[in-house]
């Protein structure tokens, strides 16, 4: 069966595929294998310039020619190399393959030997993952995200000054401001991407088993820790890790995934959250000519946005958990495990872009309902109990909290008449009477 949106095995990729394509330049294996092309082209350009005996009389004018390599390398390309692959069984050393063909053709057939010189394939991965990492972060994830909070900062400023009632055990409580409950959110999240932002992107390079053996025992006389350190910071933009085994501990990259995981659960938090205030009609949502919120019921807009956001974050935060939690664990020196699961890196990631994307377009169908706010807050009187008691308090007024008590918690319902009658009935002064009775559930709102 060929390949395709409606034949792929996972959603990522099928029913979703238009809302992930951008991630296929960074986490397909096409987007791999071009990585490991970079590599492998800076790191002879590196030793050029370094340069070894036997690169030093090389032409620098043709490091263009090979960096265009990597700028010109097309899926006939990546094609050639998984055939290479088929043969060896190596996925690495089909790559260094495709390019020793490539000297040739650019007739540098002498020079050819010094790809991947001293390299065990895991230098070429564990800095290839990393590039991917960084620039799909900066490219896409970051971006969307950074949609997504200015919408809610928007929100949060357009709403700033609305009262709500609030809800603690999803009884009403003091009220709040609709603003202010939305820009929790976005302080929560600032918190979180400034964390994010702190965690370098790391690589591993160091030959077979990080010692740079291979290097050493052919040329003692240079200081190859200095080279690795300037080589992965100077032309891949990354920072290296060192000491390590055969491969990247993995340290900084599952800390990454536990950010995003950070993000993604406050995001949850608020997909329900705007979820509930649908449910008691304080928003409404915009309706879309020809959409259909249900096949049998025709008065319904179900807040599909924020289903759809909350089911997409859990399956990202399921497999970024796995990630973090597996990858810094390997056997000795190296076993094949973390290869296995870094090929899933986009999956996740892709989860994340489809529960953003839904996200926007569920904020931009939000529609305020000032008259359910209103109502409720009008319905629950009782709210400022709180703020009576604490005035009466301040005054010293004997047992404020009990009077409270008594009267709030009666079968009786609490109105605006109530409250207007208790406070009649106190025995203080006819100023304090009137300084609580300038108290409301839509001025109670605190700062």
């Amino acid at each position: 069966m060929e390949l395709n949106a409606l034949t792929a095995v996972t959603s990522v990729d099928g029913r979703y595929a238009g809302k992930t394509a951008p991630l296929r330049a960074y986490f397909s294996e096409f987007a791999l294998i071009k990585y490991r092309v970079h590599v492998e082209v800076e790191y002879f350009i590196a030793l050029c310039e370094l340069p070894l005996p036997q690169l030093k009389d090389f032409d620098k004018s043709l490091f263009s020619d090979l960096r265009l390599i990597v700028d010109k390398f097309s899926l006939e390309d990546a094609e050639k190399i998984k055939a290479t692959e088929r043969i060896t069984n190596h996925d690495v050393k089909a790559v260094e393959y495709f390019l020793k063909e490539k000297f040739d053709l650019l007739g540098l057939e002498p020079f050819k030997e010094f790809i991947h010189f001293g390299l065990t394939s895991q230098d070429i991965n564990n800095t290839s993952t990393p590039l991917m990492m960084k620039a799909g972060m900066q490219e896409v994830i970051l971006p969307q995200l950074e949609a997504v909070m200015l919408k809610l900062e928007q929100k949060a400023e357009s709403w700033k000054a609305v009262p709500m009632l609030a809800k603690t055990h999803g009884q009403p409580a003091s009220p709040t401001r609709l603003g202010k409950e939305i820009n929790v959110f976005v302080v929560r999240i600032e918190k979180q991407l400034e964390l994010l932002n702190q965690i370098p992107y790391t690589a591993k390079f160091g030959g077979a088993t990080g010692n740079m053996n291979a290097h050493q025992v052919a040329y003692p006389e240079i200081v190859w820790n200095e080279f690795a350190v300037k080589f992965v910071k100077d032309y891949l933009g990354l920072v290296r890790s060192f000491p390590t085994t055969q491969i990247e501990h993995y340290d900084n990259l599952a800390a990454l995934f536990d950010g995003l995981k950070r993000i993604n659960t406050i995001l949850l938090d608020l997909a329900k959250d705007v979820w509930q205030y649908v449910a008691m009609n304080y928003f409404k949502q915009k309706i879309k000519a020809g959409e259909i919120g249900s096949s049998a019921m025709p008065h319904k807009v179900n807040p599909i946005d924020f289903e759809n956001a909350e089911g997409n974050l859990g399956i990202a935060n399921a497999l970024l958990e796995h990630l973090s939690a597996k990858l810094p664990i390997s056997r000795l020196q190296r076993d094949l495990t973390d290869s296995t699961v870094l090929r899933v890196i986009g999956v996740p990631l892709g989860h994340m872009v489809i529960a953003l994307e839904s996200l926007a377009k569920g904020l931009d169908k939000l529609e305020l309902n000032e008259a359910a706010i209103h109502a409720d807050l009008d319905d629950n009187w009782a709210v400022v109990a709180e703020a009576i008691q604490t005035v009466l308090r301040r005054e010293a007024f004997p047992k404020p909290y009990e009077a409270l008590k008594d009267l709030t918690r009666t079968n009786t319902k609490i109105t605006e008449t109530s409250i207007r009658e208790f406070i009649s009935n106190l025995p203080i002064s006819d100023e304090l009477k009137a300084e609580l009775n300038q108290i409301t559930p839509f001025n109670y709102t605190g700062i």
